[in-house]
């Protein structure tokens, strides 16, 4: 999906970007276009969206964009999320992810943009099977989130997704630890929507065939179960230049860090 950010300090937009399946993705690969109009439902005011004449992009004015298996975001969702943090006039914006299993998150990620989000629309997209959960930004790997060959209780991959978006103040905590208040002056804060775009497992209950490992699918195959070279090569600039948290060497924040920090990104 295509987004377009126009804010101010502290307007969280958070992007949790799965749909309907226990494995979706919007990575760069062939796929089906989609109209927003075929895929999503406008949950409260319906007078705030705006959309293009030709219905191609949506307008969401000030109002939390996230993608989570229960509609109402209920205690026990899975959730993966993109999610703005704002930034203080002049300095790069910042950009969360997160990933829930069962209600349980806290394993939160943030990085720098080399990119204004503001000036033109860009691509923020997930590949999701049973060995990895990737975040993109314009084809970039951002994040690895890997699956154990084991049962565990932190990949999510057993409910159903959807997908959500919103805008919302977060300024008691999002930009600078809640130091940067929003300004007001400068709303009605602005998200825009072009291009979305899903290629993934229906949902069928109690759990659909492609729940396990099935190669039938070009995000089931192999050479989406690891980075490709190219996607190594990314994926180690964005370590050394842009990565500013990672829970997973927060030793401050856990005793014990968490099962899921001892697997590689890499392998």
């Amino acid at each position: 999906m295509d987004t377009k950010i126009v804010s101010s300090v502290a307007i969280l937009v958070f992007i949790t970007s799965l749909m309907a399946s226990p494995r979706s993705s919007q990575s760069a690969s062939p796929s089906s276009a989609f109209s927003f109009a075929d895929n999503f439902d406008i949950m409260w005011s319906e007078e705030h969206f705006k959309t293009s004449p030709d219905g191609q992009i949506w307008y969401l004015p000030s109002t939390k964009k996230q993608m989570c298996s229960d509609t109402g975001a209920g205690p026990e969702r899975d959730e993966l999320d993109f999610e703005f943090l704002g930034n203080r006039t002049g300095e790069p914006y910042l950009i969360q992810t997160n990933v829930y299993r069962s209600g349980v998150g806290n394993r939160e990620m943030r990085h720098m943009l080399w990119f204004d989000p503001t000036e033109e629309f860009h691509t923020y997209s997930i590949l999701w099977n049973s060995h990895q959960i990737i975040f993109f930004i314009d084809q970039v790997p951002i994040r690895v989130y890997k699956n154990s060959d084991k049962p565990n209780n932190f990949f999510p991959n057993e409910k159903p997704m959807y997908l959500f978006s919103s805008i919302w103040n977060a300024d008691d905590w999002a930009t600078r630890g809640g130091l940067e208040k929003t300004n007001w002056k400068k709303a009605p804060f602005m998200s825009s929507y072009k291009d979305f775009n899903a290629d993934g497992c229906q949902w069928e209950d109690p759990y659909p065939a492609c729940v396990s490992t099935t190669t039938e699918h070009w995000w089931d195959q192999y050479e989406a179960w690891h980075l490709t070279d190219s996607q190594k090569k990314d994926f180690a600039w964005v370590q050394r230049n842009l990565v500013i948290y990672d829970y997973c060497k927060d030793t401050k924040r856990f005793e014990k860090l968490p099962e899921e920090c001892g697997l590689s990104p890499w392998d």
